[in-house]
């Protein structure tokens, strides 16, 4: 979440960290009818057959003995039912489902990567591709053909960049992926961030072109940007792919590869990351698809031993989400479409047709009256799923980004104020004077400086929904950025009481 937040000052430096329900349909079984055998029993014409023979109930206890059965009927039926419920609930959890956004500098070929993916999986056609190359070589750029896929409108591809977040999906022998392009220019840091908050794998796109790589990991270069809040935003494991090796000044050279491999390395473990447990590196081209589906050639690449794309991201392992936990799904955005949709990532929970729930901050409570999950309509979304939700009982103009979709029950807390741990990256700059050394300071210091780890409190100026980190981590990180920058990443590790004056 991205949020302006008023000026803080710290109250004492902490180390660096080590980065660290729904209510389903209650129904209560209807106790069987009593039976009342209490009618008299017909006459006998001997004492025999009196003694041998059950007694016959009236007209009025027949008719309880067929409604009870009716009873015990429908009782049955509605149990085998719920069990085909869980049978087909159990059939579509057959394949997991994983959000991956390409984040990286811009023109390190994130959008061309993910065409490719889409092309080699199938979801491409040839007839198309043929159309897009004729396009591409129309505008004079033969090469961002396989970007198109990716970059759907005019602008984007005009200008071969991406603005908005693109969003594709493709399967292979065990997962189903949803792939989240996001923007690489630092003028389209929001939308980048809207996408990573979404995902559950980053694959970070380095170019390992001559000079680009050195571009885009430079201070002002999106890689260490994107990275950082990456991390800050829940995307737990990173695939970085060391693109264009196919490069004229590359050429599958295994010494560029190293290279960029030993600068990244302890960037990315000052940011959070457990390199050997957390990340993967591996080269490819995107262009050509190489290493991305099959393994690479060793006629092509003789010194690459280990998997390709298609197989790290099959065996990827992410942390679990609670699908029977309170709901929780943050809303990215909203449209009319004949009633109220919202859309955004479930983190938590499980969500029904007909399930009652509240929109969080302003307490509104709607009823789920459709899902959709890739444009496919479903009854019922878990954890982990992009979904779009439509709603009653709630206007689109009532709901904004950042909002939450919750349960009842159990709903997300909404405050204006909060004790967070804040990682300082980039202030800007006050043009103080020097400090002269041999003064001592007369007071502590007023406000804090780039790199500094600090517990601070927080005052927003409108209700936001967040929790402790360390009770819900998906809603319990954040951003602060102002100018087109962003300045600290943090984390809430305390709600207080509004107006609480401690910590």
């Amino acid at each position: 979440m991205e949020h302006d937040a008023h000026a803080v000052a710290p109250t004492h430096s902490v180390p660096t960290p080590e980065d660290a329900t729904v209510d389903d349909w209650a129904r209560e079984d209807a106790e069987p009818m009593p039976v009342d055998s209490g009618a008299a029993p017909a006459e006998v014409a001997a004492a025999d057959s009196a003694a041998d023979t059950p007694p016959e109930p009236g007209a009025e206890g027949a008719k309880e003995i067929e409604s009870s059965l009716q009873s015990l009927e429908l009782k049955a039926n509605v149990t085998a039912h719920e069990d085909a419920q869980e049978v087909e609930d159990e059939v579509e959890e057959t394949k997991r489902h994983l959000n991956v956004v390409f984040i990286g500098h811009v023109d390190a070929g994130k959008s061309t990567a993910g065409g490719q993916i889409l092309f080699l999986s199938g979801q491409v056609d040839d007839r198309t591709i043929q159309k897009y190359e004729k396009e591409a070589k129309d505008k004079s750029r033969e090469s961002w053909y396989m970007a198109y896929i990716m970059d759907t409108n005019e602008e984007e591809r005009v200008k071969g960049k991406t603005v908005e977040v693109g969003r594709a999906h493709f399967e292979t022998e065990h997962a189903r992926f949803t792939i989240l392009d996001a923007p690489g220019h630092k003028s389209y840091v929001p939308n980048m961030i809207s996408g990573a908050s979404q995902a559950d794998i980053g694959v970070l796109v380095i170019s390992a072109r001559k000079g680009e790589f050195e571009t885009g990991y430079e201070k002002g270069g999106q890689t260490r940007e994107h990275v950082l809040l990456a991390k800050t935003l829940g995307v737990c494991k990173l695939v970085v792919v060391i693109n264009k090796m196919d490069d004229p000044t590359v050429k599958w050279s295994k010494e560029r590869y190293d290279e960029i491999e030993a600068k990244m390395v302890p960037f990315l473990k000052s940011s959070g990351y457990n390199v050997k447990k957390d990340v993967q590196f591996l080269p490819i081209s995107g262009l050509l698809g190489s290493n991305m589906k099959t393994r690479i050639d060793k006629g092509i690449c003789n010194w690459w031993d280990g998997p390709c794309l298609f197989e790290i991201l099959d065996c990827i392992e992410v942390p679990l989400r609670d699908p029977k936990g309170p709901v929780r799904m943050p809303i990215i955005d909203k449209y009319k479409d004949m009633g109220t949709v919202v859309m955004g990532k479930m983190e938590s929970g499980t969500i029904r047709e007909g399930d009652s729930l509240l929109v969080m901050p302003n307490k509104s409570h709607v009823k789920v009256i459709g899902i959709s999950l890739d444009d496919s309509k479903v009854r019922r979304a878990g954890p982990a799923e992009n979904v779009r939700v439509k709603l009653s009982g709630i206007e689109e103009e009532d709901i904004m980004a950042g909002f939450v979709l919750s349960s009842v029950a159990n709903p997300v807390g909404a405050v204006t104020e909060f004790n967070a741990q804040l990682q300082i990256l980039e202030l800007l700059d006050n043009k103080k004077k020097e400090a002269d050394p041999k003064k001592k300071p007369k007071r502590k210091p007023l406000f804090v400086k780039n790199g500094a780890v600090v517990v601070c409190r927080i005052e927003v100026n409108n209700l936001i929904c967040i929790e402790k980190f360390s009770d819900f981590p998906q809603l319990g990180r954040f951003t602060l950025r102002t100018e087109g920058k962003t300045v600290a990443v943090g984390k809430v590790v305390d709600v207080p009481p509004a107006g609480s004056p401690t910590f």
